[in-house]
């Protein structure tokens, strides 16, 4: 029965508008389909190769089907965000990107949710692009970037869209990009393996330390990759902002660990152990399937690890489907809550 929901799965338009050409900027990603090959450039040199599935519907879904996926909550790919270019000419590729999987959803609706990508460089353009896409195009929410050019999302400038994303109801997923010290660290696929777990500590401790959470209580926001190394540093901290309040909470006083409750997870985090604490540690309410699909860092067998995993068949539900559900605003929260892991773990 196809009924699992993956919320962390990358898609692409086969070809998008050529703003490299456009505006003399190599630094916008282009797209290569000759030689029977599908490459990626940026800057003028390789990026990755990508092949169908990251834009075919009836295959992803076909792909999916082997594993009882059934839906997939849709996103660009990070490279696409284009934080650092004028924000009218990130706003040409967002709104192709975003009209793109408006038409998935619209000829697939029982197999495709989507997220809207913003230029979050120029908030008030991406307000207004969320707002179409939104209510115009009838998609979930938005993704974001871990940060901003030199924002992080405690920023200001990024208040109102916040706000915004409360009122619309909008699910929001954080995903990590434009990785911290990746100049310093060009071999070994490090940016990708230390710099995209640390980028996701540094978007929760933001929306935590800054306020932003304890300001807009109702806003709904996951965690792509687990929520990085946050989950598993966390003791670390709490600890720091406990000793250290003079440096840490002098924009909120509120610990950490209460806002653990309003956070969302997905899954992908590629180790049986790791999702075990994961488990443990924020409670299967707030983790959902995610894969980063159709992508080599991406879980192969989506949902394998936590078929692995001795859970209570509620708890594996949740997982599976009903926390996303509930951070997409199609189903409430249940009443009375799920228990934590601890009580629903089966020995």
């Amino acid at each position: 029965m196809t009924d699992r929901i993956d919320t962390h799965a990358h898609i692409l338009p086969r070809d998008w508008p050529d703003l490299a050409t456009r505006y003399n900027d190599p630094r916008f990603p282009v797209i290569d389909h000759s030689g029977g090959r599908h490459i990626m450039y940026r800057d003028g040199r390789f990026f990755r190769e990508i092949d169908e599935r990251s834009w075919d519907p009836e295959l992803r879904i076909a792909d999916y089907a082997r594993f009882d996926v059934g839906t997939q909550v849709i996103s660009t790919v990070p490279v696409m965000f284009c934080y650092w270019a004028p924000g009218s000419q990130a706003l040409e590729l967002h709104r192709a990107l975003n009209d793109h999987v408006a038409g998935l959803c619209r000829s697939h609706p029982r197999h495709y949710r989507a997220l809207a990508t913003v230029p979050l460089q120029s908030p008030g353009l991406a307000i207004a692009e969320l707002e179409r896409c939104v209510n115009e195009l009838g998609l979930s929410g938005v993704q974001i970037g871990s940060h901003v050019n030199d924002w992080n999302l405690d920023a200001p400038e990024l208040r109102e869209f916040f706000a915004a994303c409360e009122e619309l109801g909008a699910a929001v997923l954080v995903h990590p990009w434009d990785m911290m010290g990746a100049g310093s660290m060009p071999k070994y696929w490090l940016p990708w393996l230390v710099g995209m777990p640390a980028e996701q500590s540094r978007a929760i401790c933001s929306l935590i330390f800054g306020g932003v959470l304890e300001h807009r209580p109702s806003l709904r926001v996951a965690f792509a990759h687990g929520g990085g190394s946050f989950p598993y540093t966390l003791g670390r901290i709490e600890h720091g902002f406990r000793m250290r309040p003079d440096l840490v909470a002098v924009d909120n006083p509120r610990p950490p660990r209460e806002y653990l409750s309003r956070l969302y997870f997905d899954s992908c985090v590629h180790d049986d152990d790791a999702l075990d604490f994961l488990i443990r540690t924020c409670g299967a309410d707030r983790i959902m399937l995610g894969t980063d699909y159709p992508f080599p860092l991406g879980e192969q067998e989506p949902g394998s690890h936590i078929a692995r995993l001795p859970l209570a068949e509620a708890q594996r539900q949740r997982l599976y489907r009903g926390t996303a559900l509930e951070w997409l605003g199609e189903e409430p929260a249940p009443h009375p809550a799920v228990e934590d892991a601890s009580t629903l773990r089966s020995h």
